[in-house]
């Protein structure tokens, strides 16, 4: 049944993602002067959950009801697989903008639709750039607009937590924003770093509690918060 599934991912169910990913990123980039629009949301998670649904991935989603609505807020995530984007991408409830890595915005089709929805990419070689990314995504996050970060920097090579960036931190510091722990577990079973084929896995998002980071006087003391509570959130 192994290489059943295997054949099937290739035969199917990449390529009808495929063309969903092509649908999505044109109805972004047509509806790009509604881009925080719940119907543009909505659309862009249906594309998003796709990816656990045609893989018959199960997904586990706790805490929502730690999200207080018309706030803004921090979302700071574990760096597993891609799975991880498609996981909070489906299923975190509320419009958000991405801190992605600049090489992203030559993706075919993608990278146009990312600076269409305002995500925002990040020159990593270049300090000067990378403050300049992280003052453009300051200024959208009001009225509920959330941004989301992997302050790991890349994905995990075993599945555990590594080290947080103190960079990934600067947003929540210079607005003064509540940080929110996503703590994802399950997608680098599904699709470890540099695999080629989906292995079938529970996938589960735990959204924690708001962690108010002016509480630590020390900026190490609050990354390692911000990291414990991530690790704990996790099954």
């Amino acid at each position: 049944m192994k290489y059943v599934y295997y054949v099937y991912q290739y035969l199917i169910a990449w390529p009808t993602l495929l063309v969903l990913t092509i649908f999505t990123a044109l109805f972004t980039i047509i509806f790009v002067p509604f881009r925080n629009a719940e119907f543009v949301h909505k659309e862009q998670q249906f594309w998003s959950r796709s990816f656990f649904w045609l893989m018959f991935l199960p997904v586990t989603i706790e805490g929502k009801e730690h999200i207080k609505k018309g706030q803004s807020y921090v979302f700071v995530a574990n760096h597993q697989s891609m799975f991880d984007v498609w996981l909070i991408y489906g299923w975190l409830p509320v419009v958000f903008k991405w801190l992605m890595k600049a090489e992203l915005r030559k993706v075919p089709f993608v990278g146009t639709a990312c600076k269409a929805a305002g995500h925002i990419f990040v020159e990593r070689r270049n300090a000067k750039a990378a403050m300049e990314s992280l003052k453009n995504v300051e200024k959208q996050l009001s009225n509920g607009v959330c941004t989301v970060i992997f302050p790991e920097g890349t994905r995990s090579l075993n599945g555990e937590v590594g080290k947080f960036k103190r960079g990934a931190f600067q947003i929540a510091w210079d607005l003064g924003l509540p940080v929110i722990p996503l703590s994802l577990d399950g997608c680098y079973e599904v699709l470890p770093k540099g695999n080629p084929f989906v292995h079938r896995h529970a996938v589960s998002m735990h959204i924690g509690e708001p962690i108010d980071l002016k509480q630590y006087a020390d900026a190490n003391e609050a990354i390692e918060a911000v990291r414990d509570a991530v690790i704990a959130g996790r099954k």
